[in-house]
């Protein structure tokens, strides 16, 4: 049997425990946390579920408002942009359902720990658990609206091929950067409650000054600079695909070194205060 001896620190067996780092339990959370799927995705069904219940048509009345918002948007500017319609519909149909997706997962992102507050304080949890419930729910509701783009795309004789598929990468990085954008703002809401309303203002400016229902053709020769834009990256990427459009050059790389900074600020942020979650909620 081996000798046991304190030296300041836990020992077994003669081998000393050394206390897990701050890094370790971080990434233990989001670790575990995704390995909880039946979970977090039985939640975000359940949210879904309690969100619409009594509803006859549940999460398909965002599906109509959002179609009927594309065809208001559609007649109005495409007339006031002198845009051509068969050209203009799809280009604002891909464009809203990308946006409103973005939209939730930023503006839903800054309640992820806020709105599991109970949970948080009562039952032993990964806190990740809750980000990726928030990332999965905004996601199905994305599949609900996405039934709009193959109608319209129909309906305007945009084909649909092998390259429209190309928008699933796209998707797929932005919902690895919805998890990192819930964590940051889920925790900066949570000690700050100032924070929520301010980043859905800052959203909202961003619908405006990002060419989701207009081409950034229309600026001139300023055109290039609204493409550097994350919001257009991220709407370029998911988008031009679905119309048979080459990716702008800059939509990958900035897409990418927001992804790796992103991810970077928010880990450093989450292994230092992961911690003190359950006393900000």
């Amino acid at each position: 049997m081996g000798e046991h001896i304190r030296l300041g620190a836990d020992v077994v067996d003669g081998e000393a425990l050394v206390p897990p780092t701050r890094v370790s339990l971080a990434w233990r959370d989001l670790a575990d946390g995704l390995g909880m799927f039946w979970l977090w995705s039985s939640l975000a069904f359940q949210d879904i579920r309690l969100r619409y219940r009594g509803s006859i048509l549940g999460p398909f009345w965002l599906t109509i408002t959002t179609a009927i918002m594309v065809t208001a948007m559609g007649l109005v500017y495409a007339e006031l942009f002198k845009m051509n319609m068969r050209q203009y519909f799809p280009y604002i149909a891909c464009g809203i359902v990308t946006w409103n997706f973005i939209n939730v997962l930023i503006v839903d992102g800054c309640d992820s720990f806020l709105s599991a507050s109970g949970v948080i304080q009562q039952v032993k949890l990964p806190f990740s658990v809750q980000v990726y419930r928030v990332v999965l729910r905004n996601l199905i509701v994305l599949l609900h609206n996405i039934v709009i783009i193959p109608v319209v795309l129909l309906l305007f004789g945009v084909p649909i091929g092998f390259y429209s598929l190309m928008f699933l990468p796209g998707l797929a990085v932005m919902v690895v950067n919805g998890v990192w954008m819930a964590i940051l703002f889920g925790m900066l809401s949570a000690r700050f409650r100032d924070i929520p309303p301010i980043i859905a203002s800052l959203v909202q400016i961003g619908f405006f000054i990002t060419p989701v229902f207009w081409s950034p053709e229309l600026l001139g020769r300023y055109g290039f600079y609204a493409t550097l834009s994350p919001f257009a990256s991220a709407l370029d990427v998911i988008r031009a695909p679905l119309l048979g459009h080459a990716y702008a050059i800059a939509s990958w790389p900035v897409l990418g070194v927001v992804t790796l900074a992103g991810w970077s600020i928010t880990f450093a942020m989450y292994a230092r205060f992961r911690g003190r979650l359950a006393y900000w909620v």
